[in-house]
């Protein structure tokens, strides 16, 4: 994903140079804009785009290097390229052609892909047991309310026949909630 990012901040960057010396050559005006202006807005503009979507490649890499969820303004940094690849997608399909509507697509589908990879735990999901609260023991389990305890209740059958309501879905694990871990560290 990195690299894709990377290589379409050249091309950006590329592109919107070669148009600024395009228009800089022509020494036309457009409307009445200065030509020089024109030029030098498009290729600051090709930098500036092209350095966003470098550091959204450079968030791609922390994620994949840190094999953890974007958090915070890498996360945010990593929608908004994906919204920007959507809107992309759609102007290439009326502009260029359905070939880099796909290729625009599929890029999306790779940054989608990477936000909804990793869940935001950020850790082993379940840890060995022991130790203080918080310190990467699993949570503790506790009865629902109301729940009766596991072995009380109705006495069991001593004949091991099914008694009314025994044909009926049920579950099969005990009547327990386990308290939330903590989200924040």
């Amino acid at each position: 994903m990195a690299i894709v990012l990377l290589a379409e901040a050249v091309f950006i960057a590329a592109l919107n140079w070669f148009l600024g010396v395009v228009v800089d050559r022509q020494d036309m005006s457009l409307a009445g804009l200065d030509p020089d202006v024109m030029a030098t807005s498009s290729k600051v503009g090709g930098v500036v785009f092209g350095l966003y979507f470098a550091f959204c490649a450079l968030v791609a890499l922390l994620v994949a290097i840190r094999n953890r969820a974007p958090a915070g303004f890498g996360r945010v940094l990593l929608v908004s390229v994906a919204v920007v690849h959507g809107l992309l997608g759609a102007f290439a399909w009326g502009l260029v052609g359905w070939t880099a509507f796909l290729a625009m697509v599929a890029v999306l589908g790779l940054i989608v892909l990477l936000l909804m990879t990793y869940d935001r735990a950020g850790g082993p999901e379940s840890a060995a047991g022991g130790g203080a609260p918080g310190q990467g023991e699993a949570p503790a389990a506790r009865t629902e309310p109301g729940a009766a305890p596991a072995g009380a209740g109705a006495p069991a059958s001593r004949t091991g026949e099914p008694q009314d309501g025994d044909d009926g879905p049920q579950d099969s694990v005990p009547a327990q909630v386990s308290a939330p871990a903590p989200t924040t560290r």
